[in-house]
């Protein structure tokens, strides 16, 4: 049995066992499932961005990339912009505040083989925000239709766009946000339960997210505080939403989609991935950073992220400061296997 809900882009079926199953697309993309990466900077770079799609992930979106293109001849403008080998569609966010540079910068995105372009007006950090960037723009309803109708006009593109629910706790303006972009192209939003005054503290909230939903019909992802399967459960369900995005928890844990996916398709949790599964996963990474980086940055790169794979694991603490100090690829290859062989043999005390 299939039928087509009221949201634009999104088709759902019942599978033999009842379940219900979005199929979201944007523009003439199907997404692979309901669990999307959300932009990080710093973070979600082609490396990361590959491994959380072959474990899972229905749609990864790129780092941040500055709609300034006169900066784009530096080393991390162009590793930001380098989306070869990657699995289709290929989502670019861009970020400034400037409508025409977000344009020039969409067009010059769509040449290098974007198929995606999202625009930032999510980040709430400040040198984002004192730039009249991110979720800075939230405060001007004006300038933003500005920008949307800019950028959705310079190209043939899909263009997505990722919000918060406003600029504060007492202005939660995402829902006047929300109809301004779909009024102006955009074929797909994402909404962080948290105005940008809320930096990441407290708990997100999920009702200005449902009230988006509600209010609008193209397809709309709920972000914040989503760190579980059952945690994706309760937020599609509270909130109406199409789809999930996943930020800090697959921060060591890039295996989170394909669990979430899993329980969102059969109700049932897949198992704890096993430790030597586990060391396989950072072992592929660690040869995806200093291949993409180069072994000298691509060492520092993976200090922040082998930290983020072990900060539950027995030994943890003691093991990065010493793994923080190692400057050669191979020995931080040889640091992590020495540590799981000591973890499996029950070497490293709790």
């Amino acid at each position: 049995m299939a039928y087509i809900d009221g949201s634009q882009g999104v088709h759902k079926r019942l599978d033999s066992t009842g379940m219900d199953h979005a199929v979201i697309s944007i523009g003439p993309y199907q997404l692979a499932n309901r669990v999307i990466l959300a932009p990080m900077a710093g973070v979600t770079d082609r490396p990361f961005r590959q491994l959380c799609r072959r474990l899972g992930a229905g749609l990864v979106v790129s780092e941040m990339v500055t709609s300034d293109t006169s900066l784009w001849n530096t080393r991390k403008s162009r590793q930001r912009l380098d989306h070869s080998g990657e699995v289709e569609p290929k989502s670019i966010q861009i970020a400034g505040g400037d409508p025409q540079m977000m344009a020039e910068a969409a067009r010059m995105n769509e040449d290098l083989g974007a198929q995606i372009i999202d625009i930032n007006m999510g980040c709430p950090a400040k040198k984002v925000c004192n730039k009249a960037a991110g979720s800075a723009l939230l405060r001007d309803e004006i300038l933003v239709a500005e920008i949307l109708e800019a950028v959705v006009s310079a190209v043939s593109l899909p263009v997505t766009l990722k919000i918060r629910t406003g600029w504060h706790p007492d202005n939660r303006n995402g829902l006047q946000i929300a109809r301004i972009a779909e009024q102006s192209g955009i074929q797909a939003l994402a909404v962080h339960g948290r105005t940008r005054a809320d930096l990441y503290k407290g708990e997100a909230e999920y009702d200005t997210i449902a009230a988006i939903k509600q209010a609008i019909s193209i397809p709309v992802f709920a972000n914040g505080d989503i760190d579980s399967p059952t945690k994706a459960r309760q937020v599609l369900e509270h909130t109406g939403a199409d789809a999930v995005m996943i930020g800090r928890a697959a921060q060591g844990r890039p295996w989170i989609f394909r669990e979430i996916d899993y329980y969102l398709r059969h109700g049932v949790a897949l198992p704890e991935p096993e430790l030597a599964w586990q060391q396989e996963i950072i072992l592929e990474h660690l040869d995806g950073l200093h291949a993409f980086y180069g072994s000298d940055h691509g060492v520092r790169i993976a200090r922040k992220h082998v930290g983020w794979y072990l900060q539950t694991m027995p030994g943890a603490e003691d093991f990065r400061r010493t793994f923080n100090r190692i400057d050669c690829a191979q020995q931080q290859r040889r640091g992590i296997q020495l540590f799981f062989t000591r973890l499996l043999e029950g070497d490293l005390a709790a």
